[in-house]
């Protein structure tokens, strides 16, 4: 008798325990394909439940760099794209990928590196000009090289400044934001980062701004849907109602109080409905 009543126990155990896992996997489930700034900041961790809760739903996050998470959404295993690549977007949007691309916040890119600041760049004007020095003094780089959308706006500064990296000081990390930040804090070595990366990892880092505030440092995030005229199976509906939730008076209250406790400063400004 002893044993029945232990082995009703067990299974009445093992139901309870597998009950939540079996009602979470009913729930509708939505695939986010978004660059990794979004994550290693905090963000999305920050806005994902308050969407989960109100639609009863399940997000499924993949965060790679930029230009990985738009060709998921162009092989139709993304639901949704949040990206910062505005050339790349309007690309996917004009081969009839992306759809109901939209405007979403913007923060912008810094050029971080060691106190000492071996190539001098610190209160450069522009990034063009500092990475004039950096190339000068053959400092070591650090950079993403992934086809991310900072490792492009990486490669645009070079070009912009009429340079083309190459050699032993120029590192090429292929991988993402976070593991850059912490090879170029390892390696005294400079590097382009997200200031909203800097800031989430910069108690970890001795790596200090040095370079920021030129227009061309700009950094603009757009939503947009996968298209559910080329992929039939995605789940346009709840994408939809994603994007709605960001662009929605509390998703861009979400966004710019996000950081201001923890950091002392917004780490993303909300930007819909206006002009880029």
């Amino acid at each position: 008798m002893k044993r029945f009543l232990t082995t009703g126990l067990c299974l009445l155990l093992a139901v309870t325990l597998l009950a939540p896992a079996v009602l979470a996997k009913g729930k509708p489930k939505l695939i986010l394909a978004t660059t990794t700034s979004t994550m290693d900041s905090g963000l999305l961790d920050y806005i994902v439940p308050a969407f989960e809760r109100a639609n009863g739903c399940r997000v499924q996050i993949i965060a790679v760099g930029t230009g990985a998470a738009i060709r998921l959404g162009k092989d139709g295993n993304a639901d949704v794209m949040l990206v910062h690549d505005p050339a790349a977007e309007a690309a996917a949007v004009k081969d009839g990928f992306a759809i109901e691309r939209r405007y979403l916040m913007y923060n912008d890119f810094v050029m971080v590196g060691p106190a000492e600041d071996p190539a001098g760049i610190k209160d450069c004007a522009t990034a063009a000009a500092a990475l004039k020095k950096i190339f000068a003094a053959q400092a070591t780089f650090v950079s993403r090289a992934d086809q991310s959308g900072t490792h492009r706006k990486e490669l645009r500064l070079w070009e912009g400044a009429g340079l083309a990296p190459g050699g032993g000081w120029y590192k090429q990390a292929g991988t993402g934001m976070e593991t850059v930040l912490r090879i170029a804090n390892e390696k005294r070595a400079y590097c382009l980062t997200d200031r909203a990366s800097y800031l989430a990892h910069r108690k970890e880092l001795e790596l200090e701004i040095l370079c920021q505030g030129d227009p061309e440092l700009f950094n603009p995030y757009h939503v947009m849907l996968v298209s559910p005229a080329r992929h039939p199976f995605v789940n346009y509906g709840l994408a939809k109602k994603f994007a709605a939730f960001l662009l929605s008076p509390e998703g861009q209250k979400m966004i710019d109080s996000f950081g201001v406790e923890a950091y002392g400063q917004q780490l993303f400004h909300a930007s819909a409905g206006a002009k880029e």
